[in-house]
């Protein structure tokens, strides 16, 4: 869609023009699930994420000011989304990961998910911003610059938190020859 339809899109949504929020969510529905999935790397918790962002969405839209590509307010937007999430999951993180050793049981890509919960849990573990950083960049393909947009900081913090995440995996790998996250 070219830029010009895509911003009288947004404005009618903005207005409350049901169908034209209806045709915006459609179009941006399964970047906010992969966004989400590759945020918290479980189906089922990116279907919650994502549902939190789509009601997020539909409050906030009228806050969206053309100050920046809707794809980055967005990504801020599914990024806050699930903060809130993963803030309010752990209180239930005993759950959760009786829930994921279940769930790891059946799926026949069970020791590559194991490994995607290890390495967000460890992304958690890190300083502020370092997460979403990695999954902008290495996840969703987006250069230095695109997500220093994204995050509003400058494009040398991106580059130095990815330097600093390689650098904490090159260590942790050093330390016994494998860089398993301890659950």
């Amino acid at each position: 869609m070219p830029p010009i339809e895509h911003n009288r899109l947004i404005n009618a949504a903005q207005r409350g023009d049901a169908a034209a929020f209806d045709q915006l969510l459609t179009g941006y529905y399964d970047q906010i699930f992969r966004f989400a999935f590759r945020w918290c790397g479980n189906r089922a918790d990116a279907e919650d994420i994502t549902q939190l962002a789509c009601i997020k969405l539909a409050q906030s839209l009228g806050q969206f000011r053309f100050e920046s590509a809707f794809s980055s307010w967005l990504y801020r937007l599914v990024i806050n989304c699930a903060k809130d999430w993963h803030r309010s999951q752990q209180r239930h993180q005993h759950d959760d990961l009786e829930r994921l050793e279940n769930e790891t049981r059946h799926d026949q890509r069970a020791e590559t998910g194991i490994y995607l919960q290890q390495i967000l849990q460890w992304l958690d573990s890190l300083a502020e911003g370092f997460k979403e950083t990695a999954l902008l960049v290495h996840a969703e393909g987006l250069t230095h610059a695109e997500a220093a947009t994204v995050l509003n900081i400058k494009e040398s913090t991106v580059s130095w938190r990815l330097h600093e995440i390689r650098k904490q995996l090159q260590y942790l790998q050093q330390g016994d020859g494998n860089w398993e996250v301890s659950l």
